[in-house]
């Protein structure tokens, strides 16, 4: 029997050892990679070509959606399925606009984990009840303001929605350089475009935006970790 092979991203640890450990009871299914941010998802899909990635949205240097879209740009044939803590309205719909095909909240049982691994596998969806509601909610709401939507984030650069991310979560143009490997005006540069296309002409604009669409969470989980993350790096 040819098992279905699952990428892990989830930058907590505890968290990505339970779901690898209930997954290791089925015997179709088989981790075969794990990662704790969006650039190595990004980096061990391309290397190992999973069938399926089990994706969670806020992770370090890069988020989930982000990491999705390039994701699927390279692997069109790869399915995403998030599971995520988090079911607003923003996450849930920019979720969908990034091409994934299942939405499932942490609190769901194993049984359901495995179910929808093995439905979207096989070409369909698979949503928990609660963001199928939000769907119901969102579905008027969607068709209103896709399009809209769909244009600015279109014209946004996978180097800029990185950028976007960094300057959201408080870094100064200095640890975003350092953390990327790119020069300062080089970030400078991608910072200018960001505010042309986005039509934002200041920092906290840029912020409540990459919020509101879903770039980051509004929590201090993942701040915390940014401060640890600049420590370690000697920019602090």
């Amino acid at each position: 029997m040819k098992k279905i092979t699952i990428l892990l991203a989830e930058d907590h640890t505890i968290v990505r050892e339970g779901i690898r450990t209930m997954i290791e009871f089925e015997d179709d299914l088989e981790v075969v990679g794990e990662a704790q941010d969006g650039r190595q998802v990004i980096a061990l899909a391309k290397k190992i070509r999973p069938a399926v990635v089990l994706m969670d949205i806020a992770m370090p240097l890069l988020n989930g959606l982000e990491a999705t879209r390039q994701i699927l740009k390279a692997l069109p044939a790869t399915k995403i399925l998030i599971l995520s803590a988090h079911s607003d309205d923003a996450y849930v719909k920019n979720a969908i606009e990034s091409g994934v095909v299942g939405f499932l909240l942490k609190q769901t049982c194993a049984h359901d984990v495995c179910l929808a691994i093995r439905d979207v596998q096989n070409g369909k969806t698979f949503f928990s009840p609660a963001i199928s509601r939000h769907l119901d909610r969102l579905h008027s709401h969607l068709l209103d303001h896709q399009n809209l939507f769909n244009e600015k984030i279109a014209l946004l650069t996978p180097r800029e929605m990185e950028v976007l991310q960094f300057i959201a979560e408080g870094d100064a143009n200095k640890e975003t350089a350092a953390e990327l490997g790119i020069s300062i005006k080089t970030v400078e540069k991608h910072r200018d475009h960001l505010m042309q296309k986005l039509d934002i002409h200041d920092t906290a604009g840029l912020t409540r935006y990459a919020i509101s669409s879903g770039v980051i969470e509004n929590n201090a989980h993942m701040f915390s970790e940014r401060f640890q993350r600049r420590a370690d790096r000697g920019l602090w």
